[in-house]
């Protein structure tokens, strides 16, 4: 049983397909000892209260079918948990009220709606039946008046207080103000009071419960203070905010009124101050014209906007990005080549390619004032130096500098901005560079170019085309600011691991300069002029305290890392510092020197981690040297091949790529074309298979320069005469026993030397590239330049 969502006396009207059923008057009868029991679930019925119910459930249905049938009156009592449908006497309270059915509605629905009158409290004595529906023998409870001063007292504040809810309370009719205005015994005032009160289902049940009306009035009167208090915070806080809108607006109105009196009188309005100072910015921030233009009548624009208007604050946000980008400011340009050159030599060790092509950008800007900058691509492995080359290059130009990560960027609006027409919109990242360095010609390193993304956001790669122009970027459009910015007196530097993963039209933009992999003798003059005295100065150490004399360097550089750059080698000498700090701490004396020898490294580092001896790598037939290039430099690579009793077939291991394994598949072919001339006996090459595996099998591996590698490995396992220890190759080969050109030869034959291997192994055609060599290691290295695969097994072969 619950109340209805709607008015009752709307369903009364008919008009839903409903059956009303309206008692006949009926004399005064007294109230029956025995009644029907109806559960409610969500209302408690007072005396004299009058409230509409939805009847649901089969069972109760019946209950008020017979009730119409007969005397009309039934007991309304509060269920204690208000989702059970057919409750039982445990789940009823004890006290309720006796009611009066005054009408009834039927509905096609099986559903039942009636309107109930409370007549008097009762309380249940006992269940005299459960089935069909509950009855129950019940005692009609009397109300206790109390004729005293304090009664009245009581009943006229509670009178009072009221009054006053009614007034505060939107929910509460008229009706209910006359009903309390005309109600006489405080009994009924009491009963109406806690019928309208906004109280929970567990205070009306308990107020129904009390037959005193005193104590009624008494427990009423602290939830009318409380109800009183809620609705009249409740009232403040409205007019509050009706007052803070009505404030806001004839602020406006007032604001409008005064810059109209301003107008008149020629004076400035509350936001000319801001216009004023935009306006001088104009003026004589040295904007090009078609710039000044488009800032002038985007200033009256915003003259036109009321101050508090958000379009202002974004046309406000736009003009300031425009006059305070340096369009015509500039750095000055040191142009003393041998200051340059000495910052450059103080700073990086090595790298005369680069060092030599700055400096002649340098050159031609002292001889021609207006040049546009060059976009220079810095390739190499991590840890040789690219991206603080950078710093350098503008100390020595005397520039401002800015770095932009771009690894992993994948949303075009980073390079080209958002447009103003979306929320907190931006320019780009090198706008936003130029305004933060204030200089139209800094040094941008665009750093990790060949990790760009790109997603449904756009490809940045796309909008570097532009930008990496020296034919178009001098009209340079970024979308938030909508007009041409001259990029072409940036110095941009692009840093990259390989070139592949570029985009070619972009790749095509970019002058190539590589870095090669550090010698060893390079990476201990390195450690020694920068390495370690930096980390001296990090941990707190004077030079005088901490002594690693050059053999030590040399053992951490050769024994404890392998890399291309310094990188890991920074690490490792960190680590040799924090051990002397501690060890200085601990025996309490700075001032003597702790020095670390190469008999140290083993208690401070551990046991060597890389051993570069390879002449007792190769001691059976069936493995070679070869020579790799990665993106993190050369490296060296062993292939091995071995046979075993089969059908001929050919297996390949190791996470080869398709080139790899052609040239496995072309190695095989050309053995078994010339196995006449190189004293090969194959005649039962269908009675064996063939297996050749490259270790570090979870590593992919591809390209055509392991090929005279593989041939090499097979010859040797089908002639049984061992390849060299001390020899490494590289070349692709080709079916009629060409050695054919490869890149990457400067990494690889340093990934040699660092090795300690004596001899490599080079095509012909790659003589050119030996000269790129450094000067050190090809003093300590022997080259073979081979046309044909037979020239290339005599020198690698050795004699049985």
């Amino acid at each position: 049983m619950s109340t209805p969502d709607t008015e009752f006396i709307h369903i009364l009207g008919g008009g839903e397909g409903g059956t009303e059923t309206v008692p006949k008057p009926q004399p005064h009868r007294p109230l029956p000892d025995v009644l029907p029991i109806l559960g409610l679930s969500d209302i408690v019925i007072f005396p004299g209260m009058v409230a509409p119910l939805l009847v649901e459930s089969t069972q109760s249905t019946r209950l008020i079918d017979d009730v119409v049938a007969g005397d009309r009156f039934l007991g309304l009592v509060l269920q204690k948990k208000a989702d059970i449908e057919n409750p039982i006497p445990e789940d009823l309270w004890t006290h309720g009220c006796v009611g009066r059915v005054v009408k009834m509605l039927k509905f096609p629905d099986n559903t039942v709606r009636v309107l109930v009158e409370g007549l008097r409290r009762f309380e249940i004595k006992e269940y005299r039946s459960k089935d069909p529906y509950l009855c129950a023998k019940v005692e009609v409870l009397q109300d206790v008046p109390e004729e005293s001063i304090e009664m009245a007292a009581l009943a006229r504040n509670a009178q009072a207080q009221f009054q006053e809810i009614i007034t505060l309370s939107p929910a509460l009719s008229e009706q209910v103000k006359i009903n309390a205005l005309n109600t006489d015994q405080p009994g009924k005032l009491s009963d109406l009071i806690a019928a309208n009160l906004n109280l929970s289902l567990e205070e009306r049940q308990h107020l129904l419960e009390v037959t005193s009306v005193k104590e009624r009035f008494t427990r009423l009167l602290p939830l009318m203070s409380r109800e009183l208090e809620v609705l009249t915070l409740g009232s403040k806080i409205q007019k509050e905010v009706a007052t803070s809108m009505s404030k806001s607006q004839r602020d406006f109105f007032l604001r409008e009124q005064i810059r109209a009196i301003q107008r008149e009188l020629g004076e400035n309005d509350p936001a000319g101050s801001d216009l004023t100072i935009i306006r001088e910015q104009i003026e004589h921030n040295g904007l090009p014209e078609e710039v000044k233009n488009v800032a002038a009548k985007e200033l009256e624009r915003l003259s036109q906007v009321p101050f508090t208007a958000a379009e202002y604050t974004v046309s406000r946000n736009y003009l300031d990005w425009i006059v305070n980008l340096p369009w015509n400011k500039s750095t000055e340009d040191k142009l003393d080549l041998d200051a340059a050159s000495k910052i450059l030599d103080e700073q990086h060790f090595g790298l005369t390619k680069v060092k030599d092509r700055l400096l002649e950008f340098l050159a031609v800007i002292k001889l021609r004032d207006r040049l546009k900058g060059p976009i220079l691509c810095l390739v190499g492995p991590p840890g040789v130096g690219k991206t603080s080359l950078g710093k350098s290059i503008a100390d020595a130009l005397g520039r401002k500098f800015v770095r932009i990560a771009l690894g992993g960027m994948r949303d075009e609006a980073e390079i080209r901005g958002h447009r103003r027409t979306y929320v907190s919109a931006l320019p780009g990242r090198i706008i936003q560079s130029l305004r933060r360095v204030e200089s139209n010609n800094p040094v941008i390193v665009l750093d990790e170019i060949d990790k760009v993304g790109s997603d449904y956001r756009g490809d940045p790669a796309a909008a570097l085309l532009e930008v990496l122009d020296p034919q178009q970027n001098s009209t340079f459009t970024d979308n938030y600011l909508d007009l041409p910015f001259d990029l072409s007196h940036v110095l941009f530097i692009t840093t990259a691991n390989w070139l592949d993963p570029i985009h070619p039209a972009l790749r095509d933009r970019l002058e190539v300069i590589e870095l090669p992999s550090y010698t060893s003798a390079e990476k201990l003059q390195i450690a020694k002029r920068f390495l370690l005295p930096r980390q001296l100065e990090e941990h707190g150490l004077k030079k005088k305290f901490v002594r690693m004399p050059d053999a030590t360097l040399m053992r951490v550089i050769q024994d404890y890392t392998r890399e291309a750059g310094v990188r890991n080698l920074e690490r490792e000498i960190a680590t040799l510092v924090r051990k002397a700090a501690r060890k200085i701490v601990s025996r309490k004396s700075v001032h003597q020197p702790v020095t670390i020898s190469p008999k140290d490294l083993i208690a401070y580092l551990g046991g060597k981690r890389f051993f570069s001896d390879m002449a007792e790598r190769i001691k059976e037939p069936g493995i070679a040297t070869g020579l790799a290039w990665t993106p993190v430099g050369g490296e060296i690579l062993f292939i091995e091949a071995t046979r075993m009793a089969g059908r001929g077939k050919l297996i390949l291991t190791g996470s080869l790529g398709d080139v790899m394994k052609e040239s496995a598949q072309t190695a095989l072919s050309y053995l078994r074309s010339q196995a006449g001339p190189l004293k090969m006996n194959l005649d039962d090459h269908e009675k064996f298979d063939i297996h050749i595996h490259v270790p570090a099998g979870a590593t992919p591996k591809d390209g055509p320069s392991a090929g005279v590698t593989i041939v090499a490995a097979l010859a040797s396992l089908l002639s049984r005469r061992v390849v060299r220890s001390d020899v490494a190759m590289t070349g692709e080969i080709s079916l009629r026993g060409r050695v054919l050109p490869v890149g990457g030869i400067k990494e690889k034959v340093l990934a040699a030397s660092r090795s300690r291997l004596k001899e490599v192994v080079l095509p012909e055609e790659n003589r050119k590239d030996w000269n790129e060599v450094p000067d050190e290691v090809r003093s300590k290295m022997k080259v073979h330049f081979v046309r044909k695969i037979s020239d290339l097994l005599r020198i690698v072969l050795a004699p049985k």
